[in-house]
């Protein structure tokens, strides 16, 4: 079979399933903290309500991010010819964004690619080495240009707006200096742009300069953008198979239309979710055992607390809720965070991933069979080595009584990343109906922007100036 259309096979599919286990969610695992089945069916009225708020918004364009697996071909396709014509040209792509337009990227290059891609040419198999600057700390931008070479750089601009301070002041710092470097002509080629298909600064910037250009469809927003071009250009630029990653995207969104909650691995995450908020549990952990898939809980921790930590619902009542994403990776957090995870306060919510194939394996060597300690790993493979571990603090959590589901993969590629990135963004949109707010705007991250406006003097920013200047000053006595 053609490799390109492996997941058309429905063996392929099946036995890349994600398989999600909340027996440790439960009252008969974890006793009162849990779970019950009744629990589930108290809230059956608001399951229902949002499954129906959900199909409703999908058809009206407000969710327009669960159509990226299906109306993107011949998206794909100039993504495709593209990333083509640029892989001889440059040993250098870096992206310029930031919240989702990074850690996106970030998440799916770590978990397909070799983890040290740049340093290894032959890993890389033609294509450029790959770079993020998603921060305006001003050692980040300028120690990039030490590693890096303009004359054989390409960099994609990626701001939906085309207002995003941080990352339009990095693209206005680089093109000023493409431009001194190579001359306007030359330095065109050398800057794309992922934006919005007419709206905002950077579309204008981007026909009147003459760039390259890919189109964030105006119903996707930033944190649910890794599935359109803010995602997939970046990967397909690092030799990742987009087809697939959709294809995994589309085979999960299939999995998330099941009519039964226990067999809809979004809606259980996020009824789960929901009831452990209910009962205290405002701590959401994702521990992966995968050292390939640490970067996902990067990209989870945004998508989760910046959809769900609201503080007024639709009806504009005051309600403060969501959850704290925390990450932890094991088996390297097992020494320096399960304590508290398996002794601490019952406020947490753990979800580990693990792996059925890693790609690598090694073995332990029999030596030290004279000390019992450290003899009896002689043999073992590190794959059992870790996945014994997990079990082993999923042991831990449940003797401990604390609230914990796996999450297993059977290989890391890109079917099974896609699937992963869908899942989570499905049960991010499921959990907001549930808490009935608005899963999908920013009003916090919105009041920090403005206030930035505002003290730089961006015009039209007068009164949150007059607002920040009449502000209490602060207690000296306060401050040491």
């Amino acid at each position: 079979m053609n490799n390109k259309k492996r997941y058309e096979d429905t063996a392929f599919r099946e036995s890349m399933k994600l398989r999600l286990d909340f027996n440790n969610m439960m009252l008969q695992s974890i006793g009162a903290k849990g779970i019950s089945e009744l629990d589930i069916e108290r809230i059956q009225e608001k399951i229902e309500d949002a499954e129906v708020a959900l199909i409703e918004k999908r058809a009206n364009g407000k969710m327009d991010w669960r159509n990226l697996p299906y109306n993107q071909k011949e998206i794909v396709e100039d993504i495709k010819a593209y990333v083509e014509g640029a892989k001889g040209q440059f040993e250098s792509f870096v992206v310029l964004g930031i919240g989702g337009s990074a850690l996106g990227p970030i998440a799916v290059q770590q978990a397909i690619n070799h983890p040290f891609y740049n340093e290894l040419k032959e890993k890389r198999n033609g294509y450029p080495k790959f770079y993020v600057a998603d921060n305006i700390d001003p050692e980040k931008l300028v120690t990039l240009f030490d590693v890096i070479d303009l004359k054989t750089t390409l960099f994609n601009v990626v701001s939906k707006s085309g207002s995003t301070s941080e990352t339009m002041s990095q693209f206005m710092i680089i093109k000023e200096m493409l431009e001194k470097e190579l001359g306007k002509e030359e330095a065109k080629k050398h800057i794309v742009c992922t934006t919005d298909p007419s709206a905002g600064n950077l579309r204008p910037i981007a026909e009147s300069e003459g760039y390259k250009s890919f189109v964030i469809q105006p119903g996707v927003g930033g944190r649910f953008s890794e599935l359109c071009p803010v995602g997939l250009l970046p990967a397909a630029m690092c030799g990742i198979d987009i087809e697939e990653l959709l294809a995994g995207a589309a085979y999960m969104d299939e999995l998330c239309t099941n009519a039964n909650t226990f067999q809809n691995p979004a809606a259980i995450y996020a009824i789960l979710q929901y009831l452990s908020m209910e009962k205290g549990k405002n701590i959401s952990i994702v521990m992966s055992y995968v050292d390939s898939l640490k970067y996902i809980a990067d990209w989870y921790a945004q998508l989760w607390a910046e959809s769900l930590g609201k503080k007024y619902d639709n009806e504009g009542k005051e309600v403060r809720v969501g959850q704290t994403p925390v990450k932890a990776l094991g088996a390297t957090d097992q020494h320096s965070q399960v304590q508290l995870y398996t002794e601490g306060p019952q406020d947490k919510v753990i979800l580990l991933i693990g792996v059925d194939k890693y790609k690598e394996e090694i073995t332990i060597p029999k030596i030290y069979e004279d000390i019992p300690s450290l003899g009896f790993l002689g043999g073992a493979t590190h794959s059992t080595l870790i996945k014994t571990e997990m079990m082993a603090t999923e042991y831990a959590l449940l003797k401990g009584e604390q609230a914990n589901m796996t999450l297993t993969v059977p290989e890391v590629n890109e079917f099974t990343v896609g699937q992963i990135i869908y899942l989570f963004e499905v049960a991010t949109a499921f959990a907001g109906e549930l808490l009935n707010i608005n899963a999908f705007d920013q009003p916090g991250v919105e009041e920090g922007k403005n206030a930035t406006y505002a003290m730089f003097g961006r015009p039209g920013y007068d009164e949150k100036k007059k607002e920040l200047e009449e502000r209490p000053e602060k207690n000296k006595k306060f401050i040491i």
